[in-house]
């Protein structure tokens, strides 16, 4: 019975951003694909349809037993923008289809999904915030989750670069519609961010408040690069992506340059965290967010360097994959540990 209640307990407790775990492996699966692993990235394809399975019948469960805490948490500063967590990971899943599973059937279903899903998402969840009479103050309501909405429209402008070859119907839309929704993520970006670097610059940041989400400041302008790198692939099918072809790239490399930038700052964040506390903390579901941003460097430098005249940063994903694939380790011996502790506390 203990079993059933810390189960039933974990349902309704589960984080909204908890989808930052198939985005996580998603993103090191196919960041192993492109350098040379294989075997890693066949094996984290598999388990991420696993993973990304058991969530959805979760948060099902959520809603249909705890719709309350579900739908509070819609209204939640700290939390409701993780809900777009399963728009990201639903692109990324996508994403992985069409280039491991050579499924680009499934692929379209996922695209259909994300994007109707961020349609709603997105817009409900601005909506509620806004509307919300009593509000947090900025210092208490903002943090690196907000920067989900970014990754969440990149990772739809991305699947939909990926799938223009594959509906030679629909190329021009999909062109496009990526083009579209890699600026609006942009925008998003740079607004969102200058609120939580004011906030992490000019209010005091208490070693509870300094989360690993904080990573996502990264992983999110990685993100808009990688959105921006396949819509300059595709610039020679398309008479408006190639008038604006240096633009594309100018931009593209501008979020890539923010990404780098963030890394070692990020880095000695952590550093200070780690011996103000003295030691690592207990498993956090939080560690997907570190994980999905340096899997998402290491994919964005790589097509990066695909660019004429970017060939000398393709060193970077040589070093880079080795530490996303440290780091989703270390966070998959943390999910296993909770999940043991639920059987056996």
């Amino acid at each position: 019975m203990k079993t059933i209640e810390r189960l039933k307990a974990s349902v309704e407790e589960l984080p909204p951003a908890y989808f930052a775990l198939v985005m996580a492996t998603g993103i090191v699966s196919i960041a192993s694909h492109l350098m040379g692993f294989q075997a890693v990235a066949e094996i984290l394809f598999r388990l991420n349809i696993i993973f990304f399975i058991c969530l959805l019948l979760l948060t099902m469960g959520r809603i249909i037993f705890f719709p309350y805490r579900f739908f509070s948490d819609m209204e939640d500063h700290g939390r409701a923008v993780g809900y777009l967590t399963i728009v990201a990971a639903t692109g990324i899943g996508g994403s992985q289809l069409i280039i491991l599973g050579k499924n680009v059937g499934a692929a379209v279903i996922l695209f259909a999904f994300s994007f109707i899903l961020w349609l709603i998402l997105i817009y409900a969840i601005f909506t509620l915030l806004a509307v919300r009479s009593k509000k947090p103050t900025l210092r208490s309501g903002i943090n690196g989750i907000w920067l989900i909405s970014v990754v969440s429209t990149q990772s739809v402008s991305a699947l939909s670069s990926m799938l223009v070859y594959h509906l030679p119907d629909y190329r021009q839309l999909m062109m496009f519609f990526s083009l579209l929704t890699f600026l609006m993520g942009s925008v998003l970006y740079i607004i969102i961010i200058t609120l939580i670097f004011y906030r992490i610059m000019f209010f005091r940041l208490p070693l509870e408040e300094l989360r690993l989400t904080y990573w996502i400041n990264m992983g999110a302008a990685a993100a808009t690069t990688l959105a921006g790198t396949m819509i300059a692939a595709n610039s020679h099918g398309s008479v408006l992506l190639e008038r604006i072809f240096p633009f594309t790239i100018g931009f593209t490399l501008f979020f890539w340059a923010i990404a780098t930038w963030w890394i070692p700052l990020l880095l000695l964040l952590d550093i200070w965290r780690f011996f103000t506390r003295r030691g690592f903390s207990p498993y956090d579901p939080e560690e997907w967010g570190m994980v999905f941003p340096i899997g998402m460097y290491t994919v964005c430098t790589f097509q990066l360097s695909n660019i004429p005249g970017m060939e000398l940063v393709l060193y970077i994903p040589d070093i880079t994959i080795y530490a996303a694939l440290a780091a989703w380790t270390l966070a998959c011996i943390g999910l296993l540990r909770s999940i043991k502790k639920l059987f056996v506390p």
